[in-house]
């Protein structure tokens, strides 16, 4: 990433309540941006996670904000990492998610942006069972190596322009995507990365998503914004 960019986009510690527990967030707004991407984690990962920090910073270059935020607190991460049963609590996910939605509607500095989803392993489910609650709020979604089919019946509610992208050699995940993908009644791609495994640690292999992630939420959170 350029110097001169990474240097005038400004990374804020913030909190946002979510019912009783308070999380904790990183939110970037790079000067003349107009559209936001909240990040949903999953599957044990948190806002430190360096995929998703790459790939924000990539949107951040392109004038995209940013939110990364930790779906859970502290006290559950510890829960977590010894049960691996809070990772898979969609329903609790979604929850959290949809109330960093409305944190972000109220904020001052971007209660005026489009807001979209970027989604990793559970944490896409949770993505797109929020999008389907928050159908007037949420403008597009984008899964990385997602489990969108944990998202259920919710699915054929979600109204978001939805990017599947899956790594070429996951294969189980491909199907589940594939599975996912014709329940939607939004517009909607699966894309694959040739070579890719689930985590894109290949060579090149995040870079695409990221290129993938940006000319999505470009097209549908900021050129749809212009369009009359």
């Amino acid at each position: 990433m350029n110097k001169s960019v990474a240097q005038a986009v400004e990374e804020r510690l913030v909190q946002v309540s979510a019912g009783s527990v308070t999380l904790e967030g990183n939110l970037s707004l790079p000067k003349e941006s107009r559209a936001i991407v909240l990040f949903a984690h999953g599957s044990g990962s948190s806002r430190h996670s360096p995929r998703n920090r790459y790939v924000a910073r990539l949107l951040n270059e392109a004038k995209l904000a940013t939110l990364l935020v930790d779906l859970l607190t502290l006290d559950e991460e510890v829960i977590d990492a010894r049960t691996a049963k809070l990772r898979f609590d969609i329903e609790l996910l979604a929850e959290r998610l949809v109330a960093a939605t409305d944190w972000l509607a109220k904020f001052p500095d971007t209660q005026q942006f489009r807001i979209g989803y970027f989604g990793a392993s559970t944490g896409a489910a949770a993505a797109l069972v929020a999008a389907a609650v928050r159908l007037d709020v949420v403008r597009a979604v984008v899964s990385r190596g997602g489990r969108p089919d944990l998202a259920g019946t919710a699915l054929m509610h979600v109204r978001a322009p939805t990017l599947l992208i899956v790594g070429g050699d996951d294969v189980q995940v491909i199907e589940l995507n594939r599975a996912a993908l014709a329940q939607l009644r939004c517009e909607k791609q699966l894309v694959i990365v040739p070579g890719a495994t689930h985590l894109f640690e290949e060579p090149g292999a995040l870079d695409e998503v990221a290129r993938l992630a940006r000319d999505w939420f470009h097209r549908h959170l900021v050129l749809a914004r212009d369009t009359p």
